[in-house]
């Protein structure tokens, strides 16, 4: 009876072990049913475009439906906190900007730790800002923006999507790296920041290139220069920030996708490894550089270094641009 008893046990501490094996390890079969991309902003913005078009190709390559989930609120929270406490079996991924993954952190008490609730897949691309200016702003070049905010300390407005959007941030690194004051005017989307720039209702605009490119080609608002490292592709003509005259300047936005913390690591790389082939077809490529962005890929490891060394950078930029953090989303 000794001996039945201890093969029982034996047997009974086995299958727990093989269960806990098969709780850590997914299915051969994955993915065995649809899977769900949130995208923490409603229909139409650059995440949501890029995760349809990605998604797109990405589907029968996995043999599951991918769908898409738009859980908008609270610039970009609601839907991170939606995949947060989302199970990590797979299911459920997100694709999310530079605000959400590096920049909130430092403004907003988050309802999750971005280090320790989520994982990363991969860094999809990053695409640069335009500084343009209303025609009535008598300048033609970076240098001479920086007179004028100079000579007229406070006057001059520069609008954005909202407190640490991505037009925030360029504006607060040009005012720190050139030690000048201009006002931030905080909007609830980049549509009316763009409204009151062709209006004349602000001076200055440090957005995305893409929405500010035809108000430029119409005359309606003055282009100036890039904010990324290299010229842009989509404006060859403009300088750089930085080869306009603030040397070291550069400031991107960008995509990447990631899971909940808890999705099992052989998930994660066939996810990078298929999100990889899919940023590689040259028809992928040929319709992000159309919308001014350069595909970056690389591996998870890869991904979570940049992550973590934007998260450092904009902390940096808060403080010394003396922004201060919001109570809530």
């Amino acid at each position: 009876m000794k001996q039945t008893f201890t093969r029982a046990s034996l047997a009974l501490v086995a299958a727990c072990v093989v269960g806990a094996a098969h709780a850590q390890t997914p299915p051969a079969a994955y993915p065995v049913k649809p899977i769900r991309m949130v995208v923490p902003f409603p229909p139409g913005g650059t995440p949501d475009l890029q995760g349809r078009m990605l998604t797109d190709k990405l589907a029968p390559r996995l043999g599951q439906q991918i769908v898409i989930d738009n859980r908008g609120g609270a610039n970009g929270i609601i839907g991170m906190e939606v995949v947060a406490r989302a199970p990590g079996d797979g299911y459920t991924i997100i694709i999310a900007t530079v605000g959400n993954w590096s920049v909130h952190p430092h403004l907003y008490k988050l309802p999750y730790d971005l280090q320790k609730d989520f994982a990363p897949i991969i860094h999809i691309a990053t695409t640069p800002g335009l500084v343009a200016v209303h025609p009535s702003v008598p300048v033609k070049s970076v240098k001479e923006l920086i007179a004028l905010a100079r000579a007229r300390p406070g006057e001059l407005n520069y609008g954005s999507s909202g407190v640490g959007g991505f037009g925030h941030m360029c504006g607060a690194l040009f005012t720190v790296m050139t030690r000048t004051k201009m006002t931030h005017v905080s909007y609830k989307g980049l549509a009316g920041a763009l409204t009151d720039l062709v209006a004349g209702n602000i001076q200055v605009s440090m957005n995305s290139a893409l929405p500010t490119i035809p108000h430029m080609k119409a005359g309606r608002v003055r282009g100036l220069a890039t904010t990324g490292a290299k010229r842009a592709d989509i404006l060859p003509d403009l300088p750089t920030v930085a080869e306009a005259g603030v040397p070291g300047y550069e400031n991107s936005t960008w995509s990447a996708i990631g899971a909940p913390a808890r999705t099992p690591q052989p998930i994660i790389e066939r996810l990078n490894r298929e999100f990889a082939a899919v940023l590689a077809m040259p028809e992928i490529r040929e319709r992000f550089a159309a919308a001014g962005s350069t595909i970056t890929g690389g591996t998870p490891e890869q991904f979570h270094e940049y992550w973590k060394s934007e998260i450092a950078k904009y902390g940096k930029l808060i403080r010394e641009a003396g922004i201060k953090p919001e109570s809530g989303g």
